[in-house]
């Protein structure tokens, strides 16, 4: 008898419907042919409806379709859609992810030259834990109204590079579309700041506006690799002689996954990216979680050395995100030892972003942008090393707010990414990785890139720049500036749980040279003594101690 009745449960009620459906129709259309023009449509919706139905029922992928034919299709539908319906409709102005809606809105509407202020008061609760703000002067000043700059180039350094505050952080070609990367060099161009181009090498879509280059190289050395994927000096000094690429970036590791290397499938690899990448089609382009040109912190050094020597004398730097503490201590005694610098170091937080990542990496790996600055800015000063390199941050910089926090830290200049795809209109739709972008932004799909119109966009970037900066400059005049570089961490105060702490007390740097004199901070002692200028293993002595093996029960 229950098996009778199981057609008529709500489990499997719409399938049966949808039979009845199509055997009234196809009954009617029996017993009066006439109608069967009129009945064509029903039948073919409720046999469709009865042929997916079936479907269901047989096949074997998806339990859920197996116990609810055809009305379980509703939650794929409903899943699919749920970013959507999030974002339009259920999330607040601050709690939205990776980017609520206020920093979204901001970008949107400094790159249109839209009204960008607010009205009615903060939406933030202010006493509640993690709240941060910036003390504000007495005796405020009035705005410079200066486009603020920092020189670039240390000792070794022969074609010195007046950067920008806020430049674009790394954005490859292949990861956007072509139509993106000319809005935003020329972006760039526009608003004299510089480009950086991402680990996939400098395309024909970076030069075709002259906007300043930051050439970003990483471990498949894309764009001056030889046929074995080994780094090829010639291709490089071919490549960075052009006056266009201001500043050589070698890439260590990035915030949202690093450690982690890349494979882009042969089926991907069209002719153009193997021509830009200086790959060969037909196979995997492989790019590995380390460098084969050094193995040890010296030979770091040795190799951004050799790097600047072949670029003409050109700010040579890297980038990374900071993971184990005595790693970065070993590269700071290997400029000691070696009495080479890099030029900068651009510092990525794990919140940082990617077109994709596996989600242990990106959620689970790596130093968040504030304490893997201050780590390094302080590893520099009590090396004594601070004064010859310029630091960068990168990591969810889209303020004015976020930009004069991290200056604050030890930051010299921001560079940011996901602001700027905002700009040249992203809608945080997270389709990176599909190669669905709903506005031609991060997709090779050229009837979708095509919605991407570079003229308008490149307007917007230049705006989005100007207007953040300016929004910098009233922010620290109204602290009783001049300069971001006069920003200090007692500017800034947090709350915590059951009081307020200065950035001061929350990030405690080192005084110059306390790392040669021997340190007694903890944060910096033990790591201090591991690190070793000829490894980026611990020293043995040093290495902590195994845990001790558990009891036999």
């Amino acid at each position: 008898m229950r098996r009778l009745l199981l057609p008529f449960t709500p489990r499997y009620i719409v399938l049966t419907l949808a039979v009845a459906g199509l055997a009234l129709c196809l009954a009617l259309a029996w017993r009066y042919p006439q109608a069967h023009l009129h009945l064509s449509l029903p039948i073919a919706v409720f046999g469709f409806l009865a042929g997916v139905g079936v479907h269901d029922l047989i096949q074997t992928k998806h339990a859920i379709l197996r116990n609810y034919p055809i009305a379980a299709h509703i939650r794929f539908m409903l899943e699919h859609i749920r970013p959507e319906l999030r974002q339009y409709f259920f999330e607040n102005e601050k709690d939205g992810m990776p980017f609520p809606r206020d920093k979204r809105a901001i970008v949107y509407q400094r790159a249109k030259k839209a009204l960008d202020t607010r009205p009615f008061g903060t939406h933030y609760d202010v006493y509640r834990e993690h709240y941060e703000w910036l003390h504000h002067s007495m005796a405020p000043k009035a705005p410079s109204g200066e486009l603020f700059r920092v020189t670039v180039g240390g000792p070794g350094c022969a074609q010195a590079y007046s950067a920008s505050v806020l430049n674009i952080s790394a954005l490859s070609f292949g990861s956007l579309s072509a139509n993106a990367i000319r809005a935003l060099n020329k972006g760039a161009k526009l608003g004299g700041f510089a480009h950086d181009t991402g680990e996939g090498g400098v395309s024909p879509y970076h030069r075709e506006h002259d906007g300043d280059l930051i050439w970003e190289i990483g471990s498949g050395y894309f764009g001056c690799r030889n046929e074995h994927g080994s780094f090829s000096p010639e291709k490089f000094t071919a490549q960075a002689s052009s006056p266009q690429i201001k500043m050589i970036e070698l890439k260590l590791s990035q915030g949202a996954k690093p450690g982690h290397g890349g494979v882009l499938p042969a089926a991907k690899v069209s002719a153009e990216i193997a021509r830009i990448r200086h790959v060969p089609m037909g196979q995997d382009c492989i790019s590995p979680p380390h460098h084969s040109t050094f193995s040890t912190p010296v030979g770091l050094m040795e190799f951004i050395a050799e790097l600047r020597r072949l670029s003409g004398g050109k700010p040579t730097g890297f980038k990374l995100c900071v993971g184990h503490p005595w790693e970065f201590l070993a590269v700071v005694k290997a400029m000691l030892a070696t009495g080479i610098t890099p030029d900068f170091i651009v510092v990525d937080g794990t919140e940082g972003g990617t077109g994709a990542a596996p989600l242990e990496f990106m959620d689970h790996l790596g130093m968040p942008l504030r304490d893997g600055l201050t780590f390094v800015h302080a590893a520099l000063v009590g090396a004594n090393l601070r004064d010859k390199i310029r630091l960068a941050a990168s990591g969810k910089i889209t303020s004015a707010f976020d930009m004069a926090r991290v200056m604050a830290l030890g930051a010299d200049w921001c560079n940011a990414a996901r602001g700027f795809m905002f700009a040249v209109g992203c809608i945080q739709s997270q389709q990176c990785h599909t190669d669905r972008c709903p506005t031609g932004v991060a997709t090779q799909d050229k009837t979708r890139q095509r919605a991407l119109f570079v003229p308008d966009k490149a307007a917007r970037v230049a705006s989005f720049h100007k207007e953040t900066v300016k929004a910098l400059g009233e922010l620290i005049a109204a602290a009783g500036l001049d300069h971001p570089r006069e920003l200090r961490t007692h500017h800034f105060v947090a709350r915590k749980a059951d009081c307020t702490v200065t950035f001061m007390e929350l990030y405690r740097g080192l005084e110059p040279g306390e790392l040669l004199a021997g340190t007694d901070d903890p944060r910096f002692r033990e790591d201090w003594a591991m690190a070793s200028a000829e490894s980026f293993a611990p020293r043995r002595e040093h290495a902590p101690l195994p845990a001790p093996a558990l009891a036999a029960e």
